[in-house]
């Protein structure tokens, strides 16, 4: 997996700037009908929910450090598309609500460049959590410094 640019403005992306990694469906991730696997998707999701999150300069040792994390909830995958292997794929990401005080929403997007192909969306609603405890705690300033300018207008989407 490969981060790139946020500007690609030739995808129909649902939400401006995206933050993206590059990624292709390898053999092990294939099924049983050839197309890749639904549960590749949502190990892509994670892999770039903490990519995007470490850019924007909160990692897991931060996360550690304030006994704080952001929990999926809910998630939620619309799989419009198959893929296949070897399939170059664009995945992007954004943050697309935070109430401020406990959650916060991220929004998933998977296009195929070679024919702009929308493949996969998915949503995820998140809690903030107290590492020690498990229970939701209100966002760390250090949280709501860092992610709430990275928030994005979901509209009605």
């Amino acid at each position: 997996m490969q981060h790139q640019p946020p500007d690609h403005p030739a995808f129909a992306w649902d939400y401006p700037a995206p933050f993206t990694l590059q990624v292709a469906p390898e053999a092990a991730d294939i099924d049983g009908l050839g197309h890749t696997n639904n549960a590749v998707y949502v190990r892509w999701c994670e892999a770039i929910g903490w990519a995007h999150s470490e850019a924007l300069g909160l990692g897991l040792i931060d996360w550690q450090q304030l006994d704080r994390a952001v929990a999926i909830r809910r998630g939620e995958y619309d799989y419009l598309l198959p893929s296949a292997q070897g399939d170059a794929l664009t995945l992007g990401t954004w943050i697309t609500a935070s109430d401020g005080k406990l959650s916060m929403e991220r929004r998933f997007q998977l296009i195929r460049p070679r024919d702009r192909a929308i493949i996969m969306r998915g949503r995820w609603q998140l809690v903030c959590i107290e590492l020690s405890s498990g229970r939701p705690r209100r966002l760390p300033a250090e949280f709501l410094q860092i992610y709430m300018p990275a928030v994005v207008d979901s509209g009605a989407t």
